[in-house]
C-alpha cells in the first residue's frame, strides 16, 4: 500500500468515525455563541481507538509535509489532535495554550515541553466554526516568539472560520482541513 492510498484510507476511517459518533441532531450553541441545528463533537470520534488511530496518521503525515517541530493549539480542541500526531509517530513536540497562564506553578500559558526559537508550530483544532479559538491559540504562540507553520482542523464547518484563520495567519502559513461538514453531514439543513 502506497502512503496516498494509506491516507485515503485514513481519511475514510476518520470520516466513518466522525458520521457515526461525532454528529449530533438538535439545537445546540457553539463556542461562538451562534445556535446551530447540529454540533460536530469531533472528541466523540477521535477519542475512540479507531478515529484516533485514522486521526494521528493524517495529523503526522500533514506535520512532516509543513515541517513542524511542535502540534498544538488551544486546549481542549487541540489536545487529542496534538496526542494523536504522535502516537501516528510524528517528531514533534505536543502542546496545548491556555485561554490565560495559570495563576500558580510556572505561571505558563503554552504548556508542554518547552518550545525554542528554531520550532515550527503548527496549529491543531477539532471544529473550525468562526476561527477564534484559532486565532486565539495563533496570537499567544506568536506572542512567545514562535513561527506558525501552518493550521490544521479536524472538520471545517464552512461558516468563515477558514477565511478569518487565513486573514489572522497571514501569507505564507497553509490552512487545511481534514473533512468538511458536507463530507460529514451532507444532508444538513443549512447547506448553501
Amino acid at each position: 500500500m502506497t502512503a496516498s492510498d494509506s491516507h485515503a484510507a485514513a481519511h475514510a476511517r476518520l470520516l466513518a468515525a466522525l458520521r457515526e459518533h461525532a454528529l449530533v441532531i438538535g439545537e445546540v450553541t457553539l463556542t461562538s455563541g451562534r445556535v446551530a441545528q447540529y454540533l460536530v463533537d469531533a472528541k466523540r470520534a477521535v477519542l475512540l481507538r479507531d478515529g484516533f488511530l485514522a486521526l494521528g496518521e493524517l495529523v503526522a503525515a500533514q506535520a512532516a509535509a509543513w515541517g513542524a517541530t511542535a502540534v498544538g493549539g488551544m486546549t481542549m480542541g487541540a489536545d487529542p489532535i496534538a496526542c494523536a500526531a504522535l502516537a501516528g509517530g510524528a517528531d514533534v513536540k505536543a502542546f496545548f495554550v491556555r485561554k490565560e497562564a495559570k495563576a500558580h506553578g510556572l505561571s505558563r500559558r503554552i504548556e508542554g515541553p518547552l518550545l525554542e526559537a528554531h520550532d515550527r508550530c503548527m496549529l491543531v483544532e477539532d471544529v473550525i466554526t468562526t476561527g477564534g479559538s484559532t486565532i486565539s491559540a495563533l496570537e499567544a504562540v506568536r506572542a512567545e516568539g514562535h513561527a506558525v507553520c501552518g493550521v490544521l482542523g479536524i472538520c471545517d464547518r464552512l461558516a468563515g472560520g477558514a477565511d478569518a484563520i487565513r486573514g489572522a495567519a497571514g501569507p505564507g502559513v497553509p490552512y487545511a482541513a481534514l473533512t468538511t461538514i458536507d463530507e460529514v453531514y451532507p444532508g444538513r439543513p443549512d447547506r448553501g
